[in-house]
């Protein structure tokens, strides 16, 4: 894949993870590092119509869109490893082809490191574009998919971003809102 690092069969490589990867990468992984992407920022763009939601009642989950920048977790996978988890996040992040992979440098405390993610495909359908807080709130609420509701996504994403001091209001606000709505009905 274009940007591949050339020494990845001898030293591995990275890998960013922005949303669920932060707090379920479930792949083998060494050294962790707080990473900085710039260009793309976190946000609730993506319909989820199977981990999060359905096609009836889809729910909402984060992608990495243009602009800005984001600060997730940049995991290092050893050489021996790098194939199974390729294959493990190409089959995690791909079902619908919303995402497009890609490799980017990330700044990290120790350095920039050359890492793989995955981007918000604009073209495709699933792409919600900018949406309404009260739109994203609708979608938090009503998405439930083969992992769970997307308040639940979003709770443990929000927690994440706290634990490492990550103040994303956009996310802080729809989450406090849609407990909110949740409670008084």
């Amino acid at each position: 894949m274009k940007g591949e690092p050339a020494d990845i069969k001898t030293k591995g490589a990275w890998v960013f993870g922005y949303g669920s990867l932060m707090w379920r990468p479930n792949f083998p992984h060494g050294e962790t590092r707080l990473a900085r992407l710039r260009g793309y920022h976190r946000a609730l763009c993506i319909y989820s119509t199977q981990y999060r939601g359905t096609y009836e009642t889809p729910g909402l989950v984060v992608g990495l869109d243009r602009g800005g920048s984001c600060v997730g977790r940049a995991f290092h996978v050893s050489a021996h490893d790098w194939s199974d988890v390729e294959a493990y996040l190409w089959e995690r992040e791909m079902t619908d082809r919303v995402y497009r992979p890609r490799w980017f440098s990330v700044e990290t405390p120790k350095g920039n490191l050359h890492a793989y993610t995955f981007v918000a495909d604009r073209a495709h359908e699933k792409y919600t574009g900018r949406l309404t807080t009260e739109k994203a709130v609708a979608l938090v609420l009503q998405g439930c998919g083969k992992r769970g509701t997307c308040i639940e996504y979003l709770k443990n994403t929000v927690s994440h971003l706290d634990e490492i001091g990550i103040k994303e209001s956009e996310l802080h606000r729809i989450l406090k809102m849609a407990e909110k709505k949740r409670g008084s009905a």
